[in-house]
């Protein structure tokens, strides 16, 4: 019987640069499935309780993303573990510094 993948979910702002190219880099793994969301309320993908309660494990890229999601969705959480990376948002969507940075931080947490 072929073992579930686990849901991950990578947070940022916006959505638009840190969270979607961690998607896109962890996009190709078999052993998980992914999805990125922002917790600003003008995100292009804003972070709602459906996404919060899919994910198996939800990385954040700053300690107020991790804030964020613990006020607003704790009825969600049940326990999953949030993770902070500590990633600035000083990077463009799929910045080779930002790729390389995702792929030193994230596999040792899947």
């Amino acid at each position: 019987m072929p073992i579930k993948p686990r849901n991950v979910l990578f947070v940022c702002s916006q959505n638009k640069l840190r969270s979607p190219t961690a998607e896109q880099v962890f996009s190709t793994r078999e052993d998980i499935e992914v999805s990125s969301a922002g917790t600003n309320n003008d995100a292009c993908n804003p972070l709602d309780a459906e996404q919060v309660e899919w994910a198996d494990i939800i990385f954040v890229m700053e300690k107020a993303h991790r804030g964020k999601i613990n006020r607003k969705f704790r009825k969600s959480l049940n326990g999953k573990r949030i993770i902070c990376l500590d990633i600035p948002d000083d990077y463009e969507f799929m910045d080779p510094m930002l790729v390389s940075l995702l792929e030193r931080k994230v596999p040792r947490y899947l």
